[in-house]
């Protein structure tokens, strides 16, 4: 007697068009990711004075990035929790339309300080984006094809940064730097018409309250130490009074966060899901690889673009391998973990980003860039390793109709772990930057010195400034940054191990074979 074929969990309908729903998804995650991709590339321009650029300091800089990672990864936990209530298709294009709305205001601004208020805009948008996208992916495929579903959307994540830095260049080679952020407008509006045709609503059957007094908390945590380790690189000392102050203020800050979090009967970050060994160490891993990769790719463009001379459209095409091997090896990473389980394939994928960021650390000005090439494509590579697994273990550790909150947590982990990544390295380029120009800046007046210190592409600004006579600063600036991008990218090496250490001691092998999963709850369709 044969058992009976259970019934599918997901709508017929639904399931027919699975697959572009899916390519819908992977638009929405291209805009968010694209515009990351885009800015790497735009930020020397951006540093630059105007009327080329705006003239931003290497901190500014740092907050204009930060100011989009840190509110997005602040919202998340809220966003996710509102799209299982309202909807996640509803939430979706209210996401969408935000971050179109501030990204067309980004490109009109005027100043930094401007600017960094439009991206904080856009990452409000964002934030709705991202935890909606794997939620209705959860939900419009069977357990048995979601791996595969999430190597796809993975693998979008590599195609952002293939089209990102190129799109980026193409751009800044024929038009102002705002048209950076203007070219998300209409891929804003396609993704909009396609998502209210394709895209079906669900919710959460019983879904969280709201956690206002959770977000403030972790909002303003984050912002305080963010800021105070900014500061510290910018002063290169962080004995000062006021860095110190402000790093512990958001340490105490975050502490009590967690406090509250804990002893909340509706918390918007769930304390004891991280019990569980094996999710902890997912979370941790890829927070740590963000950590290391966003410093990275933070002094990437200024070495390929101050240092190596390379136009912003060159530089973008630079790191087409490290797109390739996420499109090649995301989609595919599932296999490897089928044969080897999640503990191997992410320990060596995170082995081989710290070999990777060691890399860097012996780059020099004229280091043949094929040799660059080859470490973006490892790089690639082992990013595709660590995205894969990492995603399925933790999507798949809670229940589907919690997907939102789970989603939420995976993204928040990667944006903050990303921005403080931007921040400590960041800090660490600066300050290493600041202490070996110091002593070669005696021929300025006493005014420029401290402002010719505070990056690479200052120094070269008061040098083209000076005319003839400033040619003298450009060999000492190169041989400041290339010793401070050394000192940096050892640091990320550092931070890689820690998380490789992290997955080999917790994360789980290859699982017995015939382990099947939980009966799980039916799909709740929200009313149209």
């Amino acid at each position: 007697m044969t058992s009976p074929v259970p019934a599918s969990r997901i709508p017929e309908a639904v399931h027919r068009r699975r697959w572009a729903i899916l390519g819908v998804l992977m638009l929405s995650l291209l805009i968010v990711v694209l515009d990351n991709s885009i800015l790497n590339v735009a930020i020397k321009t951006i540093a630059t004075p105007a009327p080329t650029g705006l003239g931003a300091t290497q901190s500014q800089i740092e907050w204009a990035i930060n100011a989009y990672t840190l509110v997005f990864a602040g919202l998340l936990f809220t966003a996710g929790l509102v799209g299982d209530r309202l909807g996640r298709k509803k939430v979706l294009l209210g996401g969408i339309a935000v971050f179109g709305v501030g990204s067309a205001l980004a490109a009109e601004s005027g100043s930094p300080g401007q600017l960094i208020a439009f991206r904080a805009l856009m990452a409000l948008g964002a934030a709705f984006v991202m935890p909606a996208t794997l939620a209705v992916l959860m939900n419009v495929f069977e357990r048995e094809e979601q791996p595969k579903a999430i190597g796809i959307w993975a693998g979008g994540v590599g195609l952002a940064i293939a089209i990102g830095p190129i799109t980026g260049g193409a751009l800044l080679d024929h038009f102002w730097w705002g048209s950076v952020f203007l070219i998300n407008v209409p891929i804003v509006v396609v993704a909009l018409v396609l998502m209210a045709w394709l895209v079906p609503d669900s919710r959460d059957p019983r879904p969280g309250r709201l956690d206002p007094v959770g977000v403030v908390l972790s909002v303003v945590g984050l912002v305080l130490l963010v800021y105070g380790i900014i500061k510290g690189g910018e002063l290169a000392d962080f004995t000062d009074a006021k860095v110190l102050g402000t790093i512990i203020a958001g340490l105490v800050v975050l502490a009590g966060f967690v406090v509250f979090e804990k002893r909340s009967d509706h918390p918007s970050l769930d304390v004891s899901y991280f019990r569980n060994k094996v999710f902890s160490a997912a979370m941790s891993a890829i927070a740590l690889v963000f950590f290391a990769l966003m410093g990275v790719t933070f002094f990437g463009v200024f070495y390929t673009q101050s240092v190596r001379g390379y136009s912003p459209l060159e530089s973008g095409v630079l790191m087409l391998p490290l797109a390739a091997a996420q499109l090649i090896f995301a989609p595919r990473a599932r296999l490897l973990v089928d044969r080897f389980g999640n503990r191997a394939t992410t320990t060596a994928g995170l082995l081989l980003i710290a070999a990777t960021l060691a890399a860097f650390a012996t780059f020099e000005a004229d280091t043949p860039i094929w040799l660059l090439e080859v470490v973006f494509f490892l790089m690639g590579t082992g990013m595709a390793h660590i995205m894969t697994p990492t995603s399925v273990v933790i999507m798949q550790a809670l229940p589907r109709e919690k997907a939102g909150s789970a989603s939420a947590l995976s993204n928040t982990f990667r944006q903050v772990g990303g921005a403080l990544g931007i921040a400590v390295l960041g800090s660490v380029l600066a300050a290493s930057y600041r202490n070996g120009i110091e002593g070669r800046l005696g021929m300025l007046p006493p005014g420029l010195r401290d402002t010719a210190a505070e990056s690479i592409e200052a120094t070269l600004g008061v040098a083209e400034k000076l005319g003839p006579q400033g040619k003298a600063l450009i060999t000492p600036a190169d041989d400041a940054f290339l010793h401070a991008m050394h000192v940096t990218a050892l640091c990320g090496t550092g931070v890689a191990l820690v998380g490789a250490l992290v997955t080999v001691l917790f994360l789980p092998g290859r699982p017995p074979a015939g382990q099947g999963g939980e009966r799980e709850p039916e799909l709740v369709a929200a009313g149209e």
